[in-house]
């Protein structure tokens, strides 16, 4: 199968509600749409995950489709690679591998989708098989209040989820009373918190301080990511486990990240590795330190949630409480099948590729959105 033409579609898709963490209030996601035909009529299907704005990564995905037209869907991770180095890399921006990681991903994905719908296989096989027949994920607590999230985690504990997630570096007393809310509205489940880098050594630890009496299982990245596995390490005395989100991307920096020791988890994405390829590289070298690797949730529809249990499904080291976000949508781009978890599951679907059924309408709607463009919310 050759490539005939790669079509990419800018999107932003609506949540159902305010989104409140710790970098401020966000009110919808946006993704690009990505499409390669193969000359046999097959479509791939996936989007790139992308920053606060989509234009630039636009620029590079139109700059990177001729590379790419008239060769073998099949030769997708050479032909990334050969991109990088002789159309992105030459051109004086070598140095950012996470852009063009998240751009570039949504490409390789797709292909994997046309792979598998081409020999009517699921990606998971076509990657060697999976060693799961469900993925697990937590429970995303939402609301702005303590008094709204402990309503929102009363409803995830009835839904059955074993574990629930809540974002926290807002202020210091409203973290301490949302936890409180949360924890005393659903007391049996186990407890992670996410405070996205908000926090200064000395403060992450008397936050992990006053928190860690609320039974955390889990602290997700509460330093800045840029100080790498060292500003984790100052952080081992707390008594908390810790997993590394910001801190890595690549599977060169999930390494240093193991050597290290800094950590019992790490929260990685397909987009933020450039794809299934790197993402199982990765996860490879998590194995062999005998740490978790958890799929991260990013700004996404649940196209990538489709994507992200078909991969996952064949790491061993799988988490059993990973990040999904495309309920966070008003409309999600998947018209099936259904993604809402069962006590906190989805199966491994085995249709070919990816098993997903795209919604037009929902992607026509998203690109309408995306025209007149509002990601974030000023407060």
């Amino acid at each position: 199968m050759k490539i005939r033409n790669i079509r990419t579609t800018p999107l932003l898709c609506k949540f159902k509600q305010d989104y409140f963490w710790a970098d401020g209030v966000t009110v919808s996601s946006p993704v690009v749409l990505i499409e390669v035909e193969t000359d046999e009529g097959i479509v791939g299907i996936a989007e790139s995950g992308v920053g606060p704005t989509i234009e630039p990564m636009l620029a590079v995905l139109h700059d990177a489709i001729p590379h790419f037209i008239g060769k073998s869907v099949f030769d997708g991770n050479k032909m990334i690679w050969d991109y990088f180095q002789s159309g992105f890399k030459a051109r004086g921006v070598g140095s950012q591998y996470r852009f063009f990681s998240r751009t570039m991903s949504g490409v390789e994905l797709a292909m994997w989708d046309a792979i598998g719908k081409g020999i009517g296989q699921p990606v998971c096989n076509v990657l060697g098989g999976a060693v799961r027949d469900k993925v697990g994920y937590f429970g995303f607590v939402q609301g702005d209040t303590p008094e709204q999230l402990a309503s929102h985690a009363a409803e995830l504990a009835a839904d059955g989820y074993p574990a629930l997630y809540v974002k926290v570096g807002r202020s210091d007393d409203l973290d301490v009373a949302i936890v409180k809310a949360v924890r005393d509205a659903a007391p049996h489940v186990r407890l992670r918190l996410d405070a996205n880098e908000a926090w200064d050594t000395l403060r992450a630890l008397r936050m992990l301080e006053r928190l860690k009496v609320f039974d955390i299982e889990m602290m997700e990245q509460p330093v800045p990511g840029i100080g790498g596995s060292d500003a984790l390490l100052r952080l081992r005395g707390a008594g908390v486990p810790l997993s590394a989100d910001q801190s890595v991307y690549l599977p060169e920096e999930v390494f240093e990240m193991c050597r290290s020791r800094a950590v019992e988890a790490i929260v990685l994405g397909v987009h933020e590795t450039c794809g299934a390829m790197r993402w199982r590289k990765a996860a490879a070298i998590a194995e062999a330190a005998n740490v978790r690797i958890n799929i991260h949730g990013i700004f996404e529809t649940g196209i990538t949630t489709c994507i992200a249990n078909q991969i996952g499904a064949t790491v061993p080291n799988l988490d059993d409480a990973n990040q999904i976000m495309w309920q966070l949508l008003d409309e999600d781009l998947v018209e099936s099948p259904s993604l809402k978890p069962v006590n906190g599951f989805l199966p491994v679907s085995k249709k070919p590729g990816y098993g997903f059924e795209l919604n037009r309408d929902g992607v026509a709607r998203a690109h309408e959105a995306y025209l007149k463009q509002q990601t974030w919310k000023q407060v």
